[in-house]
């Protein structure tokens, strides 16, 4: 990943004690790991970084917006997202990610990149059904609502009971009679 070196935090140099980091994050970020959901971004994220004698703990916070198309429309719209993660670092023999909360570091390690960390949670952030807030308030006018309205089913409408054979009504008959 280029460019994302402003995601380094050097924490060999830091004291002991709490350290807040504060990103603004745009659509530049989201082209270094080639993804291109969004149109455009304006998310600013917060670390609040505790380092401790023996590890550490990172606790990230985003609040912001995201501009997507809209599920059922296809209109653009700014989606508002926020979202907390907490990750506690702790120092082994080798790397490992395996956990969600508990990252390992190799004990020769002298910084960690954050980067990864606010990319999942912005995008894990992101609703899986993303509707324009004027669908939802019904003030939205597009073709796609205009043809989904035309081909509605209408429930209130009685259904016309379609024409059935004679004889079978005759067997029908008999169930009643009972």
């Amino acid at each position: 990943m280029k460019d994302l070196k402003q995601f380094n935090i050097p924490f060999i140099g830091l004291k002991e004690g709490s350290h807040l980091f504060e990103y603004h994050i745009d659509k530049t970020f989201f082209e270094a790991y080639q993804f291109d959901d969004f149109n455009d971004c304006a998310v600013n994220t917060t670390v609040d970084f505790v380092k401790k004698s023996n590890l550490m703990e990172l606790n990230f916070t985003i609040n912001g917006s995201v501009n997507v198309p809209c599920d059922m429309t296809g209109e653009l719209f700014n989606q508002e997202i926020d979202g907390t993660l907490h990750l506690i670092v702790k120092f082994g023999h080798e790397y490992n990610d395996d956990n969600d909360e508990i990252l390992i570091l190799p004990n020769e390690a002298y910084q960690i990149n954050i980067s990864q960390y606010i990319y999942e949670l912005i995008i894990l952030s992101v609703p899986n059904k993303r509707v324009h807030p004027k669908v939802l308030d019904g003030t939205m006018e597009s073709e796609a609502l205009e043809k989904l309205e035309e081909l509605r089913i209408d429930e209130d409408k009685t259904v016309e009971e379609k024409t059935t054979d004679p004889r079978w009504d005759k067997l029908k008959d008999l169930l009643t009679d009972k």
